[in-house]
């Protein structure tokens, strides 16, 4: 531990120096105290080694869930979904089909397609960081598209696991995986939000930050091991629960109280990615390294762009789009480190993964730089008509926004099969796993074990079981409510109403094989669950409403209270929106620029700056702490750390992110000064102290001795905290603060005028 920790630190700190990404200084690291190396002690104890490297990568994926909310997806947009499908197809199946003509086996091709998936979110933000590329209009859709990829890399570990697990590549098979992960990725996320922010609500008053991080550390791994238990990667648990908690009020809490944990353990697991490092087995395939190097780059910013083109992005943001996305990311060490966990791959993937990561991270910042002399060839290269069809797609896909009713009435039916079905799957399943063979040891009676069985299974079902079959579907358009004949009543409703009867039927007769026999079916089940659904209507409906109310609330919870602190930035977000929407055509959009602590315009007005007349923006509003200030006038000021909504195009908002990145140094830098030598004394003045008979303003004493007054003694008075106005008489005791070497440094020099205490 302390070989791994000593060399990632100093390798790290020269990272930082050259400003190159940490991810990389880690693997080197890793490097260094590995095998390959001879220069430096050897780390030999790999099981260790293994076991802290896998906690990293769990800390890792949970660290990445709490910074994804399951609500982000869907205010990630289709423009970023379309991106991240269309990059990760293609850039995919390029991949394995460059590991198949490279002679590979099945599972290296698999595994390297699953390396090539995902880009490099610490890459990206560092290459936008430098070149101020932030506040772009297409950086916005990058980051979209960062997050749609995570998540599905994610899902792609799950197969991956599987299909390495029973070496069947049937699509059968993973047809099956792909429900069954679905089905359990949607039942955490309905019992996980409907039970966690409930527990949290009701014990906050009693957590302080060690019982938060202990908690915190204990779901993530109580998910970890359910998920392994039914099936599925550790990783996928960690982040499935880091997604949970992201969407509870504590989520910032505990993402900053485990960071340093997952710092720890993920510099760990990076360290023992390097040690696999072999630079014989580099220079051997440095053949593939080569190839897939150029997969990556061309592949990548080809198939991003296109995705971007096809989701209606004008050609020039697909350009930088694609040219961003041009990496592979950290995630391709986690795939490869599970491929080679699981013993289904060759080594010999790790050091090209590395190399290709490696060169892809410096050609990466280049690659951005590039993208508009890229634009440029490429509208000379095409023919104008191309030019002339692609901003009218784009346009018209703009404006094709609309939510025809058919899609919202159909979107509402799908949630309540959907959820419901689930939510009666599972409780199916939960008696037959854990209360039936629970029930078989402690009643002996067949009958009655069964009459209870489904009573208890009935009362818990009935809920949802009335909201497949019955529950009305009310749908609002432009704050009016749809009529209900409609929806209902129309050819389209009972279609609908058809098949959700059929779903019912099928669920209820899946609920009851799974609990009990035919026999008891046709005398119970069936006559006690018909009796509950007709009698207990209205009752059943309250039940489901106040779970599907409290679900709500709880889901809602956090937006409930960021909208009650900052409402008025909330709307003007959504105006913001709106705008940019509306200003497609113009190529202008509303960004936010952060005014930094040493702005060269702290304090002036807009109309002093005149930057409408410089640059050509406009200034919609000042955010300042709590506070915002909606279309400022001329006379308002921008302080330090205020956030200015600024109106422009691409090229007016480089000019004046300029500005706002300019910062003024000190003048003089100030003295530093070790607090233990600010002291409190106390000295007494003489008759012949030029100090006498004046005011404390006056005299000069606090400029001349480097303290503050705080106090003075006259004749057995105190007097705390004078104010300048007070005089200082012969024989004061004056208590002074201050540097106690510069005090005693200045009586030294005039001994005859003081007396020290």
């Amino acid at each position: 531990m302390a070989l791994i920790l000593l060399v990632g630190a100093l390798v790290t700190i020269l990272f930082k120096r050259i400003k190159q990404p940490l991810v990389l200084g880690y693997i080197i690291a890793g490097f260094l105290v590995g095998p390959h190396f001879h220069y430096l002690p050897t780390i030999v104890d790999q099981e260790n080694m293994d076991t802290f490297a896998e906690i990293g990568v769990i800390m890792l994926l949970f660290g990445l869930g709490l910074e994804f909310s399951f609500k982000k997806l869907v205010k990630v947009g289709g423009s970023a979904s379309i991106t991240a499908v269309v990059e990760i197809l293609f850039v995919g199946l390029g991949g394995y089909l460059t590991g198949y003509l490279l002679g590979w086996n099945k599972m290296d091709s698999l595994f390297l397609a699953g390396m090539l998936a995902s880009s490099s979110t610490t890459i990206i933000l560092k290459a936008f960081d430098e070149l101020g590329l932030k506040s772009k209009q297409f950086a916005r859709v990058v980051f979209g598209v960062l997050v749609v990829e995570d998540i599905i890399v994610i899902l792609l570990m799950v197969l991956l696991s599987t299909v390495a697990l029973t070496q069947k590549f049937q699509g059968s098979e993973i047809l099956f995986t792909v429900f069954k992960l679905a089905f359990f990725m949607i039942l955490w996320f309905l019992v996980g939000i409907y039970l966690l922010p409930v527990f949290i609500k009701k014990t906050k008053k009693w957590m302080d930050e060690e019982t938060v991080l202990i908690l915190a550390i204990g779901l993530c791994f109580g998910m970890v091991l359910l998920a392994t238990h039914v099936g599925f990667s550790a990783e996928l648990g960690a982040f499935v629960m880091g997604s949970l908690i992201a969407e509870t009020i504590l989520a910032e809490k505990i993402e900053h109280l485990t960071q340093p944990i997952k710092q720890f353990f993920g510099t760990i697991f990076f360290v023992s990615v390097g040690m696999m490092i072999d630079p014989h087995a580099m220079y051997n395939y440095s053949g593939p390294i080569f190839a897939i190097t150029l997969l990556t780059i061309v592949g990548k910013f080809f198939f991003s762009g296109l995705g971007a083109l096809i989701s209606g992005q004008p050609l020039k943001q697909s350009v930088q789009i694609g040219s961003s996305m041009a990496q592979i990311g950290e995630f391709a060490f986690i795939v490869a480190a599970l491929g080679l966990s699981l013993g289904v791959i060759s080594e010999f993937l790790f050091p090209i993964a590395v190399g290709v990561s490696a060169i892809t991270t410096f050609t990466t910042p280049y690659f951005i730089k590039l993208s508009e002399p890229l634009y440029n060839i490429i509208v000379k290269t095409l023919p104008k008509t191309w030019i002339m069809r692609l901003d009218a797609y784009t346009s018209e896909t703009q404006k094709n926004k609309d939510n025809p009713l058919w899609k919202k009435t159909l979107h509402e039916y799908n949630k309540i099969l959907i959820i419901n079905s689930i939510i009666l799957i599972a409780i199916a399943l939960l008696f037959k796993y854990l209360f039936i063979p629970f029930l078989n040891i402690q009643i002996e009676s067949l009958l009655w074990r069964n009459v209870l069985l489904i009573s208890m299974a009935s009362l818990l079902a009935s809920p949802f079981l009335w909201a497949i079959l019955n529950k009305k579907i009310i749908i609002k358009e432009g704050g009016e409510t749809i009529n209900s004949y409609y929806l209902n009543y129309s050819l389209m409703g009972i279609s609908l109403h058809v098949i959700r009867f059929l779903t019912g039927i099928l669920l209820i007769g899946f609920f009851i094989d799974q609990i009990t026999t035919t026999r008891y079916a046709l005398v119970i089940s069936i006559p006690l669950i018909v009796t509950m659904l007709w009698f207990f209507s209205s009752n059943i409906q309250k039940i489901h409403q106040r779970i599907e109310q409290q679900f709500i609330s709880n889901l809602n919870e956090r937006e409930r209270l960021e909208y009650l602190r900052n409402k008025d930035n909330i709307a003007l977000h959504k105006k913001n929106k709106e705008a940019s929407v509306h200003f497609q055509k113009w190529d202008a959009y509303v960004t936010e620029l952060e005014a930094g602590d040493t702005i060269s315009f702290a304090g002036m007005s807009l109309y002093e700056l005149k930057w409408k007349e410089k640059f050509g923006i406009n200034i919609v509003y000042i955010r300042r702490n709590d506070r915002t200030v909606h279309l400022p006038d001329g006379k308002q000021r921008i302080l330090p750390n205020d956030k200015v909504g600024v109106l422009g195009t691409d090229s007016q908002i480089s000019q004046l992110k300029f500005i706002f990145d300019q910062k003024v140094l000190p003048k003089e830098k100030e003295e530093d000064m070790d607090i233990n030598d600010i002291q409190l004394t106390k000295i007494q003045l003489t008759e012949t102290n030029p100090y006498c008979n004046k005011t404390i303003k006056d005299s000069g004493i606090q400029k001349d001795l480097h303290s503050h007054v705080v106090g003075i003694e006259r004749n057995e008075n105190r007097i705390l905290n004078p104010s300048s106005s007070e005089m200082i008489l012969a024989d004061d005791i004056i208590w002074l603060v201050g540097n106690l070497h510069k005090i005693k440094a200045c009586l030294k020099n005039h001994q005859e005028n003081f007396m020290e205490i």
